[in-house]
């Protein structure tokens, strides 16, 4: 009995799992098919294939096709949506069902949307009955059949262009000569031809033989060698006279301005491994080209515009496009700099080491961002030497360096801050004299041998006479008697210790490393010394609450962004008219530092100032001259002026911007 009674349960349990599985609904073997799916778990899948779907298709097959195409078209978000049968329908006689489902997913082309119909088959397994998947192409895209392939074309945006205020090019897209050479054409003096060719384009005789020989190089094919602008039509002349060497036009990336935008526009080129495998998700390819400095780098999403592309399936009589999605074109960029403008400081400063900054002090919009010693990025897109790459990196004097973005110390050219603050403060007032003998000056015995030191030896000091004369001794006493604390909150006011708000990144000014709390700092901060460092640009930005009722502006560089204000309220409408005034004198009074910036008919208010960069007071640093200075009558144009080294201070500085101002307003 106890034999009989296992016998029975060992049956009622086969039957019992045979009816279950008799009993598998095919819809949940199509959801399992298309969780699988969606998830590209392509093992998965494949075990829900027919035995005839099998047959057809190895494993290995099944997944290496599946995972080629997606990968090739970019496949993301694949969605299968379908609505199963009702259970009428699922009753079946010859174990088929069919489903119809819905595809979408997104592509490097776009979105592919289809349907398709599905149909599930009813074999045997040992477990009993079940469903499986009549697998063909077309489920990895509509229309596509066994043994056709899936291509992807692209199409390249045209990179924006970088236009000034007046709409001249500061980058373009434009043409290049390509000068190549013909291996058949230079057998008969190969060696001659190639030494005479690697003179005048000045590269290596090695480089010129490893193009040549290069694995895709052919007897009758050209060979480029390096390109040439097109205004060089005396070298290309020179070249195409030599047997077997000649050029082609090719669309090339082109600087019109040279060494005079170099530096604020940039350059393009090729991506390095690193920025390949970085950015190779957003769209770039081996042969991309990217913003490497300069505005390029810096507004290289609005440039660079988005690649277009064409999914096909490319059949042996025809091609079956099934997402296509043209490229965009990348945006102008239009910029508040006057290239005219631009080119007139570039001329001043070409011969120097320095900065030249001009701003419109009411809008904020910059005008002008110089930087010399400068560079032809031109020959970035043309092909340059490692010799040339070397010399311009090793370059002393840094040409590479954006010095409008560096910071300095802006010396005297700060006096202004000071007394801005001290007579809102009302630390001083403008009748108000200091008694100051000597040209040396101390506190007391506490700061040892250290002594602040002035130029001109005047013994009653006013507010007017400190600023025409440059007094350093009168602004070291006043910033003592503003205090650290009221001094420091002041500056930040002025955006110091915060991130410069501007299109292209520059340096933030800083007050000190160290706490002003110590009153040697403190004094050399109050004429612009000490450990005060700000660029060029922010230097100028300073000077427009005296032309904005004591708001300080904040600087534009694009064109047509809104005119706003930085910092409300850094000084009283009041202080900023008198401070104006008062360097005003600066440059019309006879004793003025800035006298030498007099223009008749133009009335000029301006700040010099004299930077000395040294460890110690008894050592002999080098001095940066400084100059600052708008036109008070027509408040459209506001220059700063920096020499490094100069040999003889601000007075570098000065003529520099009296030429450009004449230029300007007179001329």
């Amino acid at each position: 009995m106890k034999q009989l009674w296992l016998i029975f349960l060992f049956v009622t349990f086969i039957v019992f799992l045979t009816g279950c599985n008799e009993k598998v609904n095919p819809a949940d073997r199509m959801n399992e098919f298309v969780k699988a799916w969606e998830e590209q778990n392509f093992d998965n899948m494949y075990e829900r294939l027919s035995t005839i779907s099998k047959e057809t298709l190895s494993k290995q097959e099944f997944i290496e096709r599946h995972q080629t195409i997606y990968e090739k078209i970019e496949m993301e978000n694949l969605s299968i949506d379908f609505t199963p049968p009702s259970e009428e329908e699922m009753k079946t006689e010859d174990g088929k069902v069919s489903f119809t489902y819905q595809l979408s997913m997104d592509t490097v082309a776009g979105e592919i949307k289809g349907s398709n119909d599905v149909t599930l088959t009813q074999e045997e397994t040992d477990n009993g009955k079940d469903w499986y998947i009549t697998w063909n192409d077309t489920f990895i895209l509509p229309d596509l059949q066994a043994g056709q392939e899936v291509e992807v074309e692209y199409f390249s945006p045209v990179r924006g262009e970088i236009i000034d205020r007046n709409g001249l090019e500061l980058a373009e897209n434009g043409t290049v000569y390509e000068i190549g050479l013909v291996p058949e054409q230079i057998e008969q003096d190969k060696e001659a031809i190639i030494n005479e060719t690697s003179t005048l384009l000045d590269v290596s005789v090695e480089f010129i033989k490893s193009k040549l020989n290069a694995s895709w190089v052919q007897p009758s094919y050209f060979v480029p060698i390096k390109s040439v602008s097109m205004a060089d039509n005396e070298l290309v002349k020179k070249l195409t006279s030599i047997e077997g060497v000649l050029y082609k036009e090719k669309p090339a990336r082109v600087y019109p301005f040279k060494e005079v935008g170099a530096h604020l526009v940039g350059y393009i080129g090729a991506l390095s491994q690193d920025e390949l495998e970085t950015l190779a998700e957003d769209g770039y390819t081996q042969n991309s080209l990217i913003g490497k400095r300069g505005l390029e780098k810096v507004f290289e999403e609005k440039l660079r515009g988005k690649r277009g592309a064409k999914v096909y399936i490319k059949g042996e009589e025809e091609e079956i496009t099934i997402a296509e999605q043209p490229a965009v074109d990348g945006e102008t960029v239009q910029l508040t700099i006057d290239m005219a403008l631009q080119q007139n400081l570039y001329e001043e400063l070409k011969n120097d080491v320095g900065a030249a900054v001009a701003v419109h002090p009411i809008t904020g919009e910059t005008l002008a961002l110089v930087s010399a010693p400068s560079y032809d990025p031109n020959k970035f897109i043309l092909g340059m030497s490692d010799e040339e790459w070397d010399q311009l990196q090793n370059n002393p004097v840094s040409p590479l360096h954006f010095r409008a973005g560096m910071p300095y110390a802006p010396g005297s050219t700060f006096k202004p801050v000071t007394a801005a603050i001290a007579l809102d403060n009302e630390i001083i007032t403008t009748d108000q004299v200091r008694a100051i003998s000597g040209k040396r000056w101390q506190k007391d015995a506490s700061w040892g041998g250290y002594q602040v030191t002035r130029v001109s030896e005047v013994g009653q000091v006013d507010l007017r006479k400190a600023f025409i004369y440059s007094d350093n001794i009168y602004f070291a006493m006043t910033a003592l008697e503003i205090g650290a604390e009221t001094f420091h909150s002041s500056l930040k006011q002025f955006g110091f210790e915060e991130d410069f708000p501007y299109e292209y990144p520059f340096y933030n000014s800083v007050i000190s490393k160290d706490e002003l709390t110590d009153e040697i700092l403190l004094a050399d901060s109050g004429y612009g010394q000490g450990q005060l460092e700000m660029t060029p640009l922010h230097l100028a930005m300073t000077y427009t609450p005296l032309l904005n009722e004591g708001n300080l502006v904040k600087p534009r560089l694009l064109l047509g962004s809104e005119r706003e204000v930085w910092h409300e309220n850094v000084m009283t409408p009041e202080t900023a008219s008198i401070i104006k005034e008062l360097l005003v004198e600066v440059i019309e009074d006879k004793n003025g530092t800035g006298r030498d910036a007099r223009i008749p008919g133009i009335t000029l208010a301006g700040k010099t100032g004299t930077a000395e960069l040294k460890t110690s007071q008894s050592e002999k640093g080098k001095e940066n001259g400084l100059f600052v200075a708008f036109n008070t009558e027509d408040p459209s144009l506001l220059i700063t002026i920096l020499i490094e080294d100069a040999k003889h201070g601000s007075h570098d500085a000065v003529p520099k911007a009296k030429k450009v101002f004449e230029q300007q307003f007179k001329d």
